[in-house]
């Protein structure tokens, strides 16, 4: 007879594939069980689409089995009317007496209230199967409503004398420290997160477009913090392709005359910390996660205020004799991948 955690890790996979697509909802995967089989499975696929329990309950093909089956999630049944009706409403008008959840939701307006519908319903409710597992599938979403700030990664490329870039370079003629494999991994990463961060030197010298055009899936938002308004706009960051917010100084005035739906600017106060004031309005914004590529100097900032969840530093092949240091970052590494010659390091910031 398989456990409770055989299925939650069935749940786990099926709600990995909504990865990037789900925003501002979390990753869901459901599993029905009748009699150790299992007969009814779903993730939920994005925003406004129906739920992995409703999902899971329709592909089950006889409805009469429900009223002695067993539903797996991976998150607490919903509870509350949004874009969907609830999920745990679902399960009690379906007759479905036993409920295994992996983790309980931290939304305000779900937080146990899911469970507590269901037990009152008379239904036999677990929680806490692979519980680990279910929160960390939902880093982005816990971090964003558990400390009020999008879930922070930071990435880079090095070489291995730690440089990041040469002293100087045409914004025509990037130097790549990573092969193509690895640049194609950063495209990948880029579709999984909803906004993605550079200062004003590494939009100035690299000219980058922080799109995802070596890989399948939606850009992320651009975030460029620019304090005096000094970026042309003939970079490609302003080329309207996808949505941009520019950060600058309160001090300087946003032109308006170039606000389109594309292109936003925020004004925050650049004598005071600004990163925590750029976290706090990209909460505003509903963004989860945000990937900080760059350059030295922001990326150090996040550093020196520990305001990071995830770092994944690349050490490529290419080499430079003199160049831009990269952040001072004296930690150990949790996880390392051989790409191809490249060593790319995973830290985590407990």
């Amino acid at each position: 007879m398989k456990t409770n955690e055989f299925y939650i890790q069935r749940c786990l996979e099926l709600a990995r594939h909504g990865l990037g697509t789900t925003y501002p909802n979390p990753l869901v995967g459901c599993v029905i069980v009748h009699n150790d089989k299992i007969i009814g499975e779903g993730w939920h696929r994005k925003a406004g689409e129906p739920h992995a329990e409703v999902l899971a309950i329709r592909s089950v093909n006889d409805q009469s089995l429900l009223s002695s089956s067993t539903i797996y999630v991976t998150l607490e049944p919903c509870s509350h009317y949004g874009k969907t009706p609830p999920c745990s409403d679902l399960i009690i008008d379906k007759k479905i007496p036993k409920i295994v959840i992996g983790t309980l939701d931290p939304f305000a307006k779900v937080a146990g209230k899911g469970v507590k519908k269901l037990i009152a319903a008379n239904r036999l409710v677990t929680v806490g199967v692979c519980e680990e597992e279910c929160e960390e599938l939902n880093k982005r979403f816990f971090t964003f409503h558990r400390k009020k700030r999008p879930y922070i990664i930071l990435k880079w490329a090095e070489t291995k004398h730690g440089f990041i870039a040469p002293l100087a370079q045409k914004s025509s003629e990037i130097f790549w420290i990573t092969n193509s494999k690895s640049q194609q991994l950063v495209h990948k990463w880029r579709a999984e997160e909803e906004s993605i961060l550079v200062g004003t030197q590494t939009a100035l010298k690299d000219n980058p477009k922080l799109n995802v055009r070596h890989w399948q899936g939606k850009n992320p938002t651009r975030i460029v913090i620019d304090k005096s308004l000094t970026l042309e706009h003939s970079l490609f960051l302003f080329d309207s392709s996808q949505p941009t917010v520019v950060f600058h100084d309160q001090s300087s005035e946003s032109p308006s005359s170039t606000h389109s739906r594309a292109l936003n600017y925020e004004s925050i106060d650049f004598s005071k910390e600004i990163i925590p004031q750029l976290l706090s309005r990209l909460h505003d914004y509903d963004f989860q996660s945000i990937i900080v590529e760059g350059g030295s100097k922001t990326l150090q900032g996040f550093i020196d205020l520990n305001l990071w969840d995830e770092a994944r530093v690349f050490t490529g092949q290419n080499q430079i004799q003199k160049g831009v240091k990269a952040p001072e970052f004296n930690l150990k590494a949790e996880k390392s991948i051989d790409i191809e010659g490249d060593k790319l390091n995973y830290y985590y910031n407990d």
